[in-house]
Order: C-alpha cells, then structure tokens, then sequence
C-alpha cells in the first residue's frame, strides 16, 4: 500500500519544477515502460496494479510495488491508467561542441504543446535524429504527457534546452547551414537540402520567433496541392515537421 506522502510525491511530478528537483520523470503504461527498463535510464519504482509487471524484463536494481486499482488512479496522469507506472531518473547529456556537423538535428523555438512535442521526439526517432535542441520555453521532455506521446522514442533522442539564437548564430558562424520553414520559402521538393545541418521549427500559433529568424541562412516552404486553391493556413508543427524530415532522408537514398 502506498502512503499518502508517496502519492502526493508522484502526482508531484506532473510540475516541471518537482521533476527538476527530484531528477525524476513518470513514464506509463506497458510500452513505454518496456521501453524504459530496455534503455540506459535508471528505472527507480515500477508501480503495477496486481500481477500487471509479470511480463516486463525487470532490473535487479528497480523496485516493483503492487499497487490496487484505486492506488493507480490516483497517481496516474492519464485519464485511463494504464496499469502499470514506472519512475524513472532524468539522463544529463554531454552536448557536443558543434551541433548539426555532421548530422542533421531539429531546433523547436518555442512549441508548447505536449503532444506536439512527444510527437515530433517520435519522429525524430524514426527518421535517425538522434538530437534536437530547445528553446527554454519550448514543452519539457519529461512531462508525462510528451512521454506517452513519444511511446518510448525518449529513451533514444538526446533533448537539450538553451538559448536557440546564441547557438544558432554561432552554426552559422562555423558554415552549418540553418534551415527554417515559412510561407515564403523555397519549395522543399526543389530546394538545395544537405544531410546536415539544423532545421528549424516553430511555435505553434506564432511560428518561427524574430530573434530566430535572424539566423536562418536557408527558408523552406512546404507546398500545398494543388498549388493556387484555397487551402488552410498553415500545417500543424508535428506534421510539418514530419514532411520535412522525410525530405531531408529521401534525398539520401
């Protein structure tokens, strides 16, 4: 039985605050919990309701407590518990001296929503980004909302939040190229693309910040079909990102 201090604790972590403090994320249901105790991150507690744990490969360091279907209801973050709960420490990653040499890495100025975001660390796992850099104010990795959303891809995506410009201006300083999408950009199924480098995208409502811009040395625009038709304003961030990274790839096979 879990007492009421630790339940209040892992409700707790729904704040960004009380996650940087206790270094802890909650991650939950059978996928992403796998997918968390077949990664590197330490796994603390797994917190299943009955025998709902028999078929995840635990670690002989990771605590397993049985918990009743109440107990899960109420420390979950979903509004259908899964069942099963795991705690799990947040990873601190070395960043590398020139990000986008070499490799092509996302940058996300300012987008906010959850899902958007546990989307887009999805499919950054998908289409081989194995970094993508921050704003401050863009969603927190770890909220339990872009956790689920990433169904597991947070395990293999290295996320780093710091002031975008700054590093922004100095790959451009060192010649990585800095791509960014807008309504009056160059077609991307024409555009010059590089294998790497950094792609830009922005907030949802607001898009792509002035103090950004300013360092994007390559505008990209996302067509829509047919071309001269009435359509609607703009893609959804995840999607638009999907798009462009799909681009990116297939001009390497």
């Amino acid at each position: 039985m879990l007492t009421k201090a630790e339940i209040a604790f892992i409700r707790s972590l729904s704040s960004r605050r009380e996650r940087a403090a206790s270094g802890l994320f909650v991650a939950e249901g059978e996928k992403s919990v796998r997918e968390m105790l077949a990664s590197s991150f330490p796994v603390r507690r797994v917190l299943a309701v009955g025998d709902g744990a028999e078929w995840l490969p635990l670690r002989a360091d990771t605590e397993l407590v049985r918990v009743s279907p109440k107990e899960m209801e109420r420390i979950s973050m979903l509004k259908t518990p899964a069942g099963v709960l795991a705690l799990v420490e947040i990873p601190h990653y070395a960043q590398p001296e020139r990000f986008g040499d070499g490799a092509l890495v996302l940058a996300l100025d300012d987008v906010q929503d959850p899902g958007n975001m546990g989307t887009i660390v999805r499919l950054a796992d998908w289409f081989g980004i194995r970094d993508i850099v921050c704003s401050e104010a863009t969603a927190d990795c770890f909220n339990p909302k872009v956790v689920q959303a990433t169904m597991g891809a947070i395990t293999r995506v290295r996320v780093h939040y710091l002031p975008l410009s700054g590093l922004l201006e100095k790959a451009l300083s060192d010649g990585i190229p800095v791509y960014g999408t807008f309504l009056d950009g160059d077609d991307i199924y024409g555009a010059e693309l590089s294998a790497d480098g950094i792609l830009v995208m922005g907030n949802e409502g607001k898009g792509i910040g002035p103090d950004v811009e300013k360092c994007v040395s390559r505008r990209l625009y996302i067509p829509s079909y047919p071309g001269g038709t009435a359509t609607s304003e703009s893609l959804n961030v995840a999607v638009a990102t999907a798009v462009a990274c799909a681009e990116f790839r297939r001009r390497l096979r």
